[in-house]
């Protein structure tokens, strides 16, 4: 075989090798393009067995010829593969009329969306809901509630301070006082939002979430109060709820009473939720202390009033079953997911 002739061919076989693998369009076409001239039957392999036909002078020659033409056709091949894995497939090119993909969705807080339905039950019971400041003066988180300069509460040990007569608020009740500074009876309001202390175990969190209850009316009485927080205990846990009020001290209310609950575990026939008594500690609440209305200029021969306190967490807690605040707090997305909405 004349040697010009085998250069011709190899210089004729790069060409079209070359122009097949830039004009692949997919995975299959360069497939293809790659066993016509690189695979073992290829057109490559068939022209390299043409060197046995050539003279013994003229195959170092050729043999290089050859070499170079395999490796520019190899190069090729790679820069081919490389340029279609970053380019789609005409079937998989992008349609931009389809709807966007539609990112997970997360959903309320279990605490956020059990502050609202608390929020909600009293304010169809004609309750606004008000909010405040989150950090507190001593004098509307202690002194205008009528706390004993001595009372334990407003102790370092005890409160969050910021610094000397300013600290994060350890209730909300400061904002009841807020309200009655700025508004003439009758006042009906509501208050959520977060409350801190110096409190850390399975039922306390150094951070938790209150919603308190305040009325200043005409005529107002315990019996009042019994009634809305008998309404509350039914509509937030169920119509066969049953509550019942024991005498306690809270600084701002007299008389003052911790609310109980019929146990949601076992109905009140006792169990180890409840140790056995039937009753669960839900809020503590009473009839607004006489001495608060001299801090807001109400005359306590006209008006009378009262308050109610309850913990979110805890309410939380005991109505989907949880067995420590902390599961609100953890970060861990499964606890959530099983309360969506």
């Amino acid at each position: 075989m004349d040697p010009q002739e085998f250069l011709e061919r190899i210089k004729s076989l790069e060409s079209e090798a070359l122009a097949g693998f830039a004009a692949a369009s997919g995975a299959d076409a360069l497939e293809a393009a790659r066993v016509r001239f690189l695979g073992s039957k290829g057109l490559l392999g068939e022209v390299s067995k043409l060197m046995a036909k050539l003279d013994k002078a003229a195959r170092p020659e050729a043999g290089k010829a050859l070499n170079g033409c395999r490796e520019r056709v190899s190069s090729a091949f790679g820069a081919a593969k490389a340029r279609l894995s970053t380019e789609p497939e005409a079937g998989d090119a992008l349609d931009v009329t389809l709807p966007g993909r539609r990112l997970p969705a997360g959903h309320t807080h279990l605490i956020t969306r059990t502050s609202r339905e608390i929020c909600s039950i009293f304010e169809k019971m004609g309750l606004a809901v008000t909010e405040g400041p989150e950090v507190e003066t001593d004098y509307y988180n202690f002194e205008a509630l009528n706390f004993p300069k001595d009372h334990p509460s407003r102790d370092m040990q005890q409160s969050l301070f910021l610094e000397e007569g300013l600290l994060l608020r350890t209730h909300t009740s400061g904002v009841q006082i807020r309200t009655m500074e700025k508004t003439r009876p009758p006042v009906w309001i509501v208050v959520p939002g977060k409350t801190y202390r110096r409190d850390d175990d399975l039922t306390h969190s150094p951070m938790f979430n209150q919603v308190e209850g305040l009325v200043v009316d005409r005529g107002i009485t315990m019996a009042d109060l019994k009634g809305v927080l008998a309404e509350f205990a039914r509509k937030f846990f169920s119509e066969s709820t049953k509550i019942r009020l024991r005498p306690s001290f809270f600084p701002f209310t007299e008389p003052s009473a911790e609310v109980d609950i019929a146990c949601v575990s076992c109905g009140g026939k006792g169990c180890r939720i409840c140790k056995g008594s039937g009753w669960l500690e839900v809020l503590g609440c009473g009839m607004v202390d006489p001495a608060l209305y001299d801090y807001v200029g109400y005359d306590a021969n006209e008006v009378s009033g009262f308050a109610f306190g309850i913990g979110v967490d805890r309410m939380a807690m005991l109505k989907y079953r949880l067995d420590s605040i902390g599961r609100f707090y953890s970060g861990d997305v499964r606890c959530m997911r099983q309360f969506p909405g």
